[in-house]
């Protein structure tokens, strides 16, 4: 696939991001996007700017986005902005547009893949990362379990001590009452 076309389809998956109505769609063109570009850096010989890429952008945050919106819920407020939606829409493309004039070569010779592999890069170099982002995404999801479990017993023992205690008072206090009542 010619870099042109990779960056092109890279923009429109990041526009769609933007685009649609239901935050979790949104959130698998944004991580499709960043796949997308995790590949073009790839070809451009920035092999640990991709894997770093490839592994928080598409993997880490879309897993967070994920499980927020899981929690959250998609319900989109009414949101009115201040900005109109064309003139958005131009601040957001003009600055990628000037980016990518600048920043990406018209011509890509291809570097030999020797022993900068992807497998490489993950396994061997950036291993500590990896490690790191598999614990992360672990003790979300454990936390989210703990949040999303259902909710004790609405009294706990300290007041359940105190509503006995409350309504022993109040048995003392009846019981009180028909001693008075006898003894009158």
């Amino acid at each position: 696939m010619p870099l042109s076309l990779l960056v092109i389809v890279t923009i429109l998956f990041s526009l769609q991001a933007i685009r649609v109505s239901r935050l979790m769609i949104a959130a698998l063109w944004l991580a499709g996007a960043s796949a997308l570009l995790s590949l073009t850096f790839y070809i451009l010989g920035a092999y640990m700017i991709a894997v770093i890429e490839l592994s928080v952008g598409a993997g880490l945050v879309t897993v967070l986005f994920v499980f927020a919106i899981t929690i959250a819920g998609e319900e989109a407020g009414d949101l009115s902005s201040l900005i109109p939606k064309p003139l958005a829409m131009a601040m957001v493309i003009l600055p990628l547009a000037i980016m990518g004039w600048y920043a990406l070569p018209l011509t890509v010779t291809h570097m030999p893949v020797t022993e900068a592999s992807l497998a490489n890069m993950l396994w061997q170099q950036r291993a500590l990362d990896v490690f790191v982002q598999v614990v992360l995404i672990f003790s979300g999801v454990l936390g989210l379990l703990g949040v999303l479990q259902e909710a004790k017993a609405p009294l706990k023992y300290p007041a359940v001590d105190e509503f006995a205690a409350k309504r022993e008072r109040e048995l003392q206090a009846l019981h009180q009452q028909s001693i008075e009542k006898e003894t009158i």
